[in-house]
C-alpha cells in the first residue's frame, strides 16, 4: 500500500484508480531497497532505485500531461505526498529534456570537468560501438 500521509480530506477522484499500479511500484522499490548488493560497485546499488523511482514519476506526469486522464486536483494530491519528483517532472516539460533520466544528470557540479552527464550527449555524437552508462543513474542515454 502506497504511504499516503494522513490528512483530514480524502484522496481526489480517480485515486482508486491509480492506487493499485502505485502499489505495485512501490512493491518494487522495496525489493530494490532490500535486494543483495554483493559483486556490485558502489554506484551500482542504487541504480535500480533511481529507475524504479523515474518510472513512478513518469507514470504520474504521463496520465496527465500526455494521456489526461487524471485531475489536476489527483495531480496535485499525488506530488504533494512525494509520490512523484515535482522537480523532475518540472524539466520533462522543457525542450530537450523529456526523457530525462535524473536530476543529476543536468547538474554540472556531480561530474568531470563540470559539463553535463555523459548520458546526455547524442547517440549519433558518441564513437560507434561504445556502450555508455551514466555514474549516477545508471542510464544508457537520455536525450
Amino acid at each position: 500500500m502506497v504511504k499516503v500521509r494522513k490528512t483530514s480530506k480524502p484522496p481526489p477522484d480517480g485515486w482508486d484508480l491509480i492506487e493499485p499500479t502505485l502499489d505495485e511500484i512501490e512493491a518494487k522499490m522495496r525489493e530494490a531497497e532490500l535486494a543483495p548488493h554483493e559483486g556490485k560497485r558502489k554506484v551500482e546499488t542504487l541504480w535500480p532505485i533511481f529507475k524504479i523511482h523515474h518510472q513512478k514519476s513518469r507514470f504520474i506526469y504521463d496520465l496527465y500531461y500526455k494521456r489526461k486522464t487524471i485531475s489536476k486536483e489527483l495531480y496535485d494530491y499525488c506530488l504533494k505526498q512525494s509520490l512523484g519528483d515535482k522537480n523532475l517532472i518540472a524539466q520533462w516539460k522543457k525542450q530537450g529534456y523529456e526523457n530525462l533520466c535524473c536530476l543529476q544528470c543536468i547538474q554540472p557540479r556531480d561530474t568531470n570537468f563540470n559539463k553535463k552527464c555523459i548520458c546526455r550527449v547524442p547517440k549519433g555524437k558518441l564513437e560507434e560501438g561504445k556502450v555508455v552508462e551514466c555514474v549516477h543513474c545508471g542510464c544508457r542515454g537520455c536525450s
